[in-house]
């Protein structure tokens, strides 16, 4: 497993699980040992994906993962993560609460279903909903952001795709890789090729095409800023 390190110990985490879930949802005597196994497993892929960023935050220069469950945006990934698991492992009503935890501790719509990559960041995403699309590696996204579905068809977003304050996108749209999804854009039913800046709104979309390094010089990715 790789190193991550918590701000309020592994058991504090528990604790701390244990009271919100109890305070808002009721936490059964049965449910405790099924959230406790699963939270290795989370954990696990919490420290993947905070080690893949470039933030002083989420990585220490020593390649441990920090995690502050007080940090809101590294406690919205964590949550996500563990509903998945609960889900992937039939704790449905479990993942339930988690989920609707996430929710409302942090405002915004992660679905337990919805399949994330192993790495992404997201940068105050308060408002933001993300539907049952396909997501690319190195995925993106700001506040009040909304990816979903038009007569039940669902994007394609490619690796390195980042969603900025208000960008929308929806139906059937196909987003290369490299695609920066400018405030307050919103694609629909479209397709937006490799390395392209999109403005404005479907049909009318402005796309303004830049060079690879374009994108990766601003990733908050250590990968690309090696690159």
């Amino acid at each position: 497993m790789p190193d991550i390190n918590i701000n309020i110990g592994q058991s504090g985490l528990k604790q701390l699980l244990r009271q919100q879930i109890t305070n808002n949802f009721l936490l059964e005597k049965h449910e405790v040992a099924p959230l406790f196994s699963l939270l290795p497993a989370a954990l696990q892929r919490t420290a993947i994906c905070f080690l893949a960023s470039d933030n002083k935050y989420y990585a220490s220069d020593d390649n441990t993962a920090n995690f502050n469950p007080y940090h809101s945006g590294q406690y919205t990934i964590f949550l996500y993560f563990l509903s998945n698991e609960l889900y992937l492992n039939r704790e449905h009503t479990l993942a339930d609460k988690v989920y609707f935890l996430n929710k409302t501790l942090n405002c915004l719509d992660l679905f337990y279903q919805i399949e994330l990559p192993e790495v992404f960041f997201l940068d105050h995403p308060v408002g933001s909903v993300l539907g049952r699309a396909k997501y690319g590696n190195y995925f993106t996204f700001q506040q009040n952001c909304t990816v979903g579905g038009n007569h039940g068809i669902y994007p394609h977003l490619g690796e390195n795709v980042r969603l900025f304050a208000g960008a929308t996108v929806i139906g059937n749209s196909t987003l290369g890789n490299n695609v920066f999804v400018s405030a307050g854009a919103y694609i629909k039913d479209q397709d937006i090729p490799d390395n392209t800046i999109v403005f404005g709104s479907s049909p009318n979309l402005t796309l303004i095409s830049k060079p690879t390094e374009y994108f990766l010089k601003s990733s908050p990715f250590k990968i690309h800023r090696e690159a």
